[in-house]
């Protein structure tokens, strides 16, 4: 669907109420569109964590203007469904497409302004910056024999 509106009054055509009722939760799932206008906004709240995390916000529940109890897991289910072809992906489905580019990864490492002479950590840190190592302190320590 293109706009939370049409979400909201499908919700009423399901549950009763007005789009109203709804427009809320709906405007919630597709507040990311705020950031980034294309599908690719879904990967923050369109999984099924996303609709648990509707139900901390909003409640389990809300009543419609026709006095009928919705749980907001099925609005939100209803919502995921609308927008990615009737399937309700996890969390994990969306992260693990997600492509690795250089700047996710590791943190650099700054080198201190002293570096304390026989210090292993003043190798560890050399080897680490160059990518000659990926592994802990402790870890490279061990496999050193140090």
């Amino acid at each position: 669907m293109a706009h939370p509106l049409h979400h909201a009054e499908s919700s009423a055509r399901k549950y009763g109420g007005t789009p109203s009722d709804y427009q809320a939760v709906h405007d919630w799932f597709d507040a990311s569109k705020e950031h980034l206008a294309i599908f690719t906004h879904r990967a923050l709240r369109h999984h099924t964590q996303g609709i648990f995390e509707a139900e901390r916000v909003f409640g389990l529940s809300l009543t419609n203007a026709a006095g009928r109890e919705i749980p907001i897991r099925w609005i939100g289910e209803q919502h995921v469904r609308e927008d990615c072809q009737g399937r309700i992906p996890s969390l994990a489905d969306w992260l693990g497409r997600i492509q690795p580019e250089p700047w996710m990864a590791n943190g650099h490492i700054y080198r201190q302004a002293q570096d304390t002479v026989g210090d292993p950590r003043t190798t560890w840190l050399g080897e680490v910056a160059t990518g000659k190592t990926i592994l802990g302190l402790k870890d490279w320590m061990e496999a050193r024999g140090s």
